[in-house]
């Protein structure tokens, strides 16, 4: 194999993310502290949301939003309840489901957009529902006003998993922040990069603090005299070790928060970036017979770009992938295809269609190449030339 000509990722770091390290270094304080606390202000204010909360990873962050909901007593969310999921997606958007106690129902996705339709869901809906988690895949949203609608109209709460989707955007509202809560990551591969971290935001008090509180221990210790969550008890020796949620430990470190605040500023020409070679990629493959494209909903911020193959190249995907790293291209399967192939489903207390043909086919049949922040026009050269050579 040749090296890597067109990888899956890059950083987006340079001297301001690695001065920011060697600041929280010479400081000396590297837990949780006030860099996180202003990144998750500036955060929220970019994504024009009341607040946010970082935790270490994406994955976290889809724990504590769940949580939150769950222990929010203006909330219908409770063990044995029914939440809905798309059948395409990565493993942690499942398991805090699963761990919380609730029921996943698995609903299949759009080939095209690779993402919940508002039909498939409100088809789906059982009176033992009471939450839909939606995913926006790759970059893409879902129809998140339709699902918002839905929701208001079915009394569900409406959650979303936003950890591949930062920058996205539908009509100017901020994908992420069309429910009660919704979730990023910040892992090196995403948009951007604090090395580990992720963020939970909302604009719903309760849900905000109790976040705060289940991302450490479920203590009083970070929530405000006055909280929602539990009184603290006027003492402030004893509120330093004052546990009033199930909580967890997924703080993050303040060398991530001081990350967070270099890369927040550089997100729109991350996110434009990645957009202009959207663009690229689209005129190049949108009409291709063999190949189908993700067909963007709202503005997608292009988390990579996806192919589910067809016509002569159907069945063809090993000898591609092949191809594809011969020539020094990375590629990935669509997330995790269609995830109730996985063997880790006999652990689940879950709800699966009898056919799922759309995840069979992204399954069988998907994959996707990466996306970057600079100009990849030769990238998509070089991926065009290998995919004609694999037809002959």
């Amino acid at each position: 194999m040749d090296a890597i000509r067109y990888p899956l990722a890059t950083s987006t770091w340079d001297d301001a993310e690695y001065g920011a390290l060697d600041a929280v270094i010479k400081r000396g304080r590297f837990t949780m502290g006030p860099e996180v606390k202003q990144f998750e202000a500036e955060f929220a204010a970019a994504m024009g949301t009341q607040h946010a909360v970082m935790v270490n990873s994406g994955s976290s962050a889809n724990l504590i939003a769940i949580a939150a909901a769950v222990v929010n007593p203006n909330i219908d969310l409770n063990p044995g309840d029914e939440v809905i999921v798309p059948a395409v997606s990565w493993a942690t958007t499942y398991y805090p489901i699963h761990q919380l106690g609730l029921r996943l129902r698995f609903v299949d996705v759009d080939l095209d957009t690779l993402n919940l339709s508002v039909a498939d869901v409100a088809a789906a809906i059982t009176p033992a529902t009471k939450a839909i988690f939606a995913v926006n895949l790759l970059g893409n949203p879902c129809d998140l006003v339709g699902l918002a609608n839905l929701a208001e109209e079915r009394g569900l709460v409406l959650l979303e998993d936003n950890c591949e989707s930062l920058g996205a955007s539908i009509d100017g509202k901020m994908a992420g922040t069309f429910g009660l809560a919704g979730t990023y990551s910040s892992f090196f591969s995403h948009h951007i990069s604090t090395m580990e971290g992720g963020l939970v935001t909302t604009d719903d008090e309760y849900t905000y603090q109790a976040a705060m509180s289940l991302r450490a221990h479920g203590w009083t210790r970070e929530l405000p005299d006055d909280n929602l969550i539990f009184p603290k008890s006027g003492n402030a020796f004893d509120d330093l070790f004052r546990f009033v949620l199930p909580g967890y430990n997924v703080r993050p470190l303040e060398m991530s928060g001081a990350l967070g605040r270099m890369q927040l500023e550089k997100l729109p020409d991350l996110v434009e970036g990645r957009r202009n070679n959207a663009r690229t990629f689209v005129e190049k493959f949108a009409n291709h017979p063999e190949l189908r494209i993700q067909r963007e909903h709202g503005s997608s911020s292009w988390f990579g770009f996806s192919f589910i193959l067809e016509g002569r190249l159907s069945g063809r995907r090993a000898e591609l992938v092949a191809a594809l790293t011969e020539a020094g291209i990375e590629s990935r399967p669509i997330v995790a295809g269609n995830f109730t192939k996985n063997p880790v489903m006999r652990f689940l207390d879950a709800t699966v269609p009898d056919t799922l043909p759309a995840a069979d086919r992204i399954h069988d049949d998907g994959l996707f190449i990466g996306n970057h922040h600079y100009p990849i026009d030769a990238e998509l050269e070089l991926l065009a030339t290998t995919i004609d050579s694999v037809l002959g």
